[in-house]
């Protein structure tokens, strides 16, 4: 059972050409070229490019693309990760869909505006709690490193934390323990993408100043319900519980030295 390349193009939407290009850079090889020269994809390239496009949707280069496609692994465990990704990124749709609305209830009930209506489209939300909880220079300079980012960059880094809040909430999920080895490896990822953000308390590289951080973003995680969510699915309502004892076990295993 195989697609032509005309097959695939109309029912997927990418064009023959750009299809021909994948081929042509290896990132979508041909199962088999037929009679005519014309190409035929089978079940696998199928689900390759199918990958390829939820990662080109996450803001990744082909390069990039390319090199977690021919990784080695579950193809169906990679699938459950862009699955998870993807239901992230629909919590973050719903939120601004939800902020919508209530800006279209309160416009026609004639009431006041909230900070509601800005749920959901811009990190700068947690400026007030990061200014108050570490100083506004803190903020000033997260905020200016973000900015001098280029929109792939940007792209990239939110694939990136996407990748880590899906990877907590199967965690979560498989009901693994917070001092296990899966969570002290999350905990790790989670401590080195806190470290390697500028303007963060944790990129000082002072471990006393990093535990109180870890520590008191655990807690954050946990008591707002905006940080819970990215923790959170329809199966796992406490996933944000689970990463805050993890952290929490993390650190008092001494795990950042000092």
């Amino acid at each position: 059972m195989s697609w032509t390349i005309q097959d695939v193009s109309r029912t997927t939407g990418v064009t023959s050409r750009t299809l021909r290009h994948y081929d042509a850079i290896g990132l979508l090889p041909a199962s088999f070229v037929g009679p005519g020269g014309i190409r035929h994809y089978d079940d696998d390239a199928l689900v390759r490019l199918q990958r390829i496009l939820l990662l080109k949707d996450l803001g990744l280069g082909l390069a990039a693309i390319g090199e977690v496609v021919d990784g080695d692994g579950d193809v169906v465990a990679h699938l459950r990760t862009h699955l998870e990704l993807l239901e992230v990124e629909r919590a973050a749709l719903d939120r601004r869909i939800g902020a919508v609305r209530r800006t279209i209830e309160a416009r026609e009930g004639e009431e006041p505006m909230t900070s509601d209506m800005f749920d959901g489209f811009d990190h700068t939300q947690y400026q007030d709690e990061v200014s108050e909880r570490w100083g506004s220079e803190t903020y000033a300079a997260s905020d200016r490193w973000w900015r001098g980012l280029t929109p792939a960059e940007q792209a990239a880094f939110k694939a990136r934390v996407a990748q880590l809040s899906a990877d907590w909430i199967a965690a979560a999920r498989d009901g693994e323990a917070p001092d296990g080895e899966r969570a002290r490896e999350l905990s790790a990822r989670h401590i080195a993408w806190l470290t390697a953000t500028p303007g963060t308390p944790a990129a000082a590289g002072d471990p006393e100043q990093t535990r109180a951080y870890v520590l008191g973003l655990a807690e954050m995680y946990v008591a707002d319900p905006r940080f819970a969510r990215n923790y959170a699915a329809d199966d796992v309502p406490d996933g944000a519980a689970f990463v805050r004892d993890a952290l929490t076990a993390h650190v008092a295993s001494g795990a950042l030295g000092g």
